[in-house]
């Protein structure tokens, strides 16, 4: 397990004497793991595939330009079958938004992340399920995902010669995960659980039965729950379900400026996280050029006060206690909401391509530093770091940052699956202290 944002080895183990706090030896000696560090997500793993845009074709098949359309499967071959006959395909990509995240989270943590979702039964060297497979991070288990007879799902993307992006979505096999294929073994021992606002878009699909039913595993278990919401569309149709859903089971939620209105009906970022912070622990929000906004709750004793100048908005000097670590509500004796902000990491690219995938990526970091938390706590039970049930391993500060400069090598390098992890960095004197 890399620790969060890359941090140096030797300012975790061993805890050396030049710490601000002297500990005893055994307090801080490292133990062994009594299970495997790994985290668990549901998704709807499909390839992103990029062709041509022929008006004829797109006429043909009914779909218009700029917009999307649901294709059934049988249609969905046809197409795909013309398209590689004629060489029409730029490019195939391994997408969906929680094989992207989990893919993310592998390459940031050297950690293993267990994929939960559906696949074809029969993969072939060369076809966009095998490039599905190459595409993604050897740490990403796939082995309980659920065979199945029909395809892969897949997103194709007609691109214009004037940059125009038309789609046709051919769902495949995503929405076919059953409840037999959710084993409680693997949510129950696992740092967390991973979600998607998409996987509850129709009772009538056998994938909102699975994720209910894990849901219920990993309440069940006390096994923390983050869920993407994904989409403002599929929010605003019905807001006191998904508000219902945060207060039952979720833990983290994350999302974009829109998908914050819808749910909350807040235009503005802070009294978004303020509401949204009624219903679940810990929210995440994007808001593109504004850059990123994170709030949670942290015990009133065990609040850490910010060395940077305070800041006020919506909420007066919402920055105060940025350094502190985030809780779970029901985990403080007295609760106290915690809020930062950062900017776009220097200002972002000179120019971005497309934002596909940002806030997937700013997501993994988030997951990362929970996952850590969970690490540190069995290699180092006794540390002060756990005299509180904390959910984060840093403060909300420091996850800022790191999943602001996750995003932007995304944005960076256009495209949402991370090559590459990201450069060493020392730590900051924000952590010194609780790097024990």
């Amino acid at each position: 397990m890399k620790f969060p944002g890359q941090r140096k080895q030797k300012h975790y183990f061993p805890v050396d004497t030049k710490k601000q706090r002297t500990v005893s030896k055994k307090s801080t000696e490292p133990a062994q793991l009594q299970r495997q560090i790994y985290i668990v997500g549901i998704g709807q793993p499909l390839v992103d595939v990029e062709v041509h845009a022929e008006a004829e074709l797109l006429e043909r098949y009914g779909i218009k330009s700029g917009e999307s359309l649901a294709l059934d499967s049988q249609t969905g071959q046809a197409l795909y079958q013309e398209l590689k006959e004629r060489e029409l395909v730029r490019g195939e990509f391994a997408g969906g938004a929680i094989g992207n995240t989990l893919h993310n989270y592998t390459v940031l943590s050297n950690n293993r992340g267990v994929l939960l979702g559906c696949i074809n039964r029969n993969i072939t060297v060369g076809d966009y399920a095998y490039t599905y497979l190459c595409h993604t991070s050897s740490l990403v288990d796939l082995s309980y995902l659920m065979p199945c007879n029909t395809p892969m799902g897949r997103a194709i993307c007609f691109i214009s010669n004037s940059g125009e992006r038309s789609f046709a979505i051919d769902p495949g096999c995503i929405n076919d995960l059953t409840v037999d294929y959710v084993p409680e073994h693997v949510i129950q021992h696992s740092s967390l659980l991973l979600l998607t606002a998409f996987l509850l878009r129709s009772e009538d699909n056998p994938i909102f039965a699975s994720t209910m039913h894990a849901l219920s595993l990993a309440k069940k278990h006390g096994i923390p729950v983050v869920l993407n919401l994904g989409t403002s569309f599929l929010i605003e149709q019905r807001p006191s379900f998904w508000q219902d859903l945060l207060r039952e089971y979720v833990n983290v939620v994350a999302m974009n400026e829109a998908e914050a209105f819808a749910l909350t009906g807040q235009s503005d970022p802070l009294l978004a996280l303020q509401d949204t912070l009624r219903w679940c622990d810990m929210a995440l929000l994007t808001h593109g050029p504004k850059g990123l906004y994170l709030g949670g709750y942290c015990d009133r004793e065990a609040l850490r006060q910010t060395s940077r100048e305070l800041e006020s908005s919506s909420i007066p000097e919402y920055n105060r206690y940025e350094y502190s670590r985030a809780m779970r509500r029901e985990d403080c004796e007295s609760p106290v909401a915690i809020y930062s902000h950062i900017n776009p990491y220097e200002g972002g690219p000179a120019e971005i391509t497309t934002t596909n995938g940002a806030g997937d990526a700013a997501l993994s970091a988030v997951l990362h530093d929970i996952s850590a938390n969970d690490y540190h706590h069995q290699m180092v039970p006794n540390s002060p770091k756990h005299r509180r049930t904390h959910l984060t391993y840093s403060s909300i500060s420091q996850i800022a940052k790191y999943a602001n400069r996750v995003s932007y090598e995304v944005l960076s390098q256009n495209s949402p699956r991370l090559m590459y992890g990201l450069p060493e960095r020392e730590d900051s004197l924000e952590e010194s202290y609780w790097d024990l």
